[in-house]
């Protein structure tokens, strides 16, 4: 098996691909659009493209199913409906999905490594946002830590704000994420970080920034 990228690679082409995907979308409506009026799988296709351009890269799956990460990341591979049903975790997809990239034997030996949810014109915080931060967290929980391949879960995301928007994202952004801090923290085996590109004001507009709340196990378990 070669060597899975690293973290900070996989965070990196995430903020690459949404600003792709950012340019592409303004040079296409000539600027008169943010990139949050775009396709509903725009800011996931160029992610996903950025990250494979990675040495290395990783397999890459769009829309993968919960059953399915959990199939190949549990150690015990037939242990995925009784973890769902532990975790109340129902069926679902997750936007991108990393694997380990190897010469497979058969249809059942993937090993799911990240998993990442992205979001478009995320202002503040509401209850879809918080119900995929926890849901990121059931996958993510367990005890001990070597029964799962996963690594860490992304909730990445693309915010913009008219310039008629009285509360703007310098303010909005830090209630995101202790909103998002208070969810991780009822998971005591899993820690949490916030990194944001930097806000982004264009004229006669409005504003916007990019951002990436990590989820990941504790190092000592």
């Amino acid at each position: 098996m070669s060597s899975f990228v690293s973290q900070s690679q996989v965070i990196s082409a995430i903020f690459e691909g949404i600003d792709n995907a950012k340019e592409n979308f303004l040079f296409w409506t000539n600027n008169r659009l943010f990139l949050s009026h775009g396709p509903r799988k725009i800011i996931t296709l160029h992610v996903a493209m950025q990250i494979g351009k990675l040495q290395n890269p990783p397999e890459i799956f769009i829309d993968a199913t919960v059953s399915d990460i959990l199939r190949c990341s549990l150690h015990d591979r037939k242990a995925y409906t009784q973890f769902m049903q532990k975790s109340a975790l129902a069926q679902g997809i997750f936007s991108i999905t990393l694997d380990e990239r190897f010469v497979h034997q058969n249809d059942n030996d993937s090993i799911s490594r990240v998993i990442i949810s992205i979001k478009n014109g995320v202002r503040s915080p509401s209850a879809e946002y918080a119900n995929e931060i926890e849901r990121i967290c059931k996958m993510l929980d367990r005890t001990p830590c070597k029964d799962s391949t996963l690594d860490y879960g992304v909730f990445a995301f693309y915010a913009d704000l008219s310039c008629n928007a009285r509360k703007k994202l310098e303010k909005r952004l830090p209630e995101l994420a202790k909103s998002f801090d208070a969810i991780v923290e009822r998971f005591t085996t899993l820690q949490s970080r916030f990194v944001c590109s930097p806000i982004q004001k264009v004229t006669n507009m409005g504003e916007w920034c990019s951002g990436c709340y990590i989820i990941e196990p504790k190092i000592a378990q």
